[in-house]
């Protein structure tokens, strides 16, 4: 099911402000987000794109909330570069929900003022009370001038009915993209694994860090140890997350990261990074600073 009133291209063509981006899974959202911003690149017009998927980003690493800048065609043939970053420290779309939520309100609120359009890519969790949540309270302090909804079939209905009763976005439902393949939880653990590892370039540094650095704070007597291969947010003063780290413990506790330049201390994430495979371990927060995990 979709809106009748508009064509494909007039979609693309019509799209003004701040457009979000909704629909399940493999549903083609992120397809047809970029196929929007090519668009408004071919029209001459300066494009903010911002990724909020954790788990499988097209901009900058997993368990942030990506942005990328395009002025120009060229600008996508570097597209997973990202220009800003905020870390929410997990890939599970059911955690951290105020955190993501700040997070992509920050960045569209950063890029108002200067970008033609703004295109907020989002997760695939749309179903369910942590679905509807997530979405609506992202719309609620995004304010996107015209949410699209891509469904198969009327799986968007409930959130739909939500965001057109409380929020003055205008909401078009649009059909998903049916020639597409899905992709198999090993592909997209592949995908994720290949994200983090480019968010870890070679020559890595390693700084040694003190238990006073942190978000949240160490409680008094925490196991140093516990925090080991713990993937952090890098952050400078003015609360941007400037890189990924990897902490380290062996007799001292290290931050493995790619560059410190700027940096003022430490976003503890609920995710363990294998330095190897790059796959991951989810980690409850609580659990891990009070002893459990």
């Amino acid at each position: 099911m979709g809106d009748p009133a508009l064509s494909h291209t007039e979609l693309l063509s019509s799209a003004e402000g701040v457009v979000m981006i909704i629909g399940a899974p493999d549903s083609g959202k992120t397809t047809l987000a970029r196929m929007l911003v090519d668009t408004a690149l071919q029209g001459g017009r300066t494009v903010a794109y911002i990724d909020s998927d954790l788990a499988c980003t097209t901009v900058g690493p997993p368990t942030c909330v990506g942005l990328k800048w395009l002025r120009s065609p060229a600008d996508a043939d570097d597209f997973a570069q990202a220009d800003d970053l905020r870390f929410v420290g997990s890939i599970r779309p059911d955690r951290f929900i105020l955190q993501q939520v700040a997070g992509v309100a920050s960045l569209v609120d950063s890029v108002r003022a200067e970008a033609d359009l703004i295109v907020v890519d989002t997760s695939g969790t749309v179903s369910g009370v942590v679905g509807q949540r997530l979405k609506y309270h992202k719309a609620e302090l995004v304010r996107p001038d015209t949410v699209w909804a891509v469904q198969r079939g009327g799986e968007l209905e409930p959130l739909v009915g939500l965001l057109r009763r409380f929020l003055s976005a205008n909401v078009i439902t649009v059909p998903a993209n049916r020639g597409g393949l899905p992709m198999s939880p090993e592909e997209r653990m592949d995908m994720r694994a290949a994200r983090f590892a480019a968010a870890f370039p070679a020559p890595l540094q390693r700084w040694r860090v003190l238990p006073t650095v942190f978000a949240p704070s160490l409680p008094a007597g925490f196991d140093l140890v516990r925090l080991h291969r713990m993937i952090v947010g890098v952050h400078d003063r003015q609360g941007r997350c400037l890189c990924l780290g990897m902490l380290e413990y062996e007799d001292v506790l290290r931050v493995i990261t790619s560059g410190n330049q700027g940096m003022a201390g430490l976003q503890i994430g609920s995710v363990r990074l294998d330095p190897k495979t790059f796959h991951t371990t989810s980690v409850r927060l609580n659990e891990l600073m009070f002893g459990l995990g």
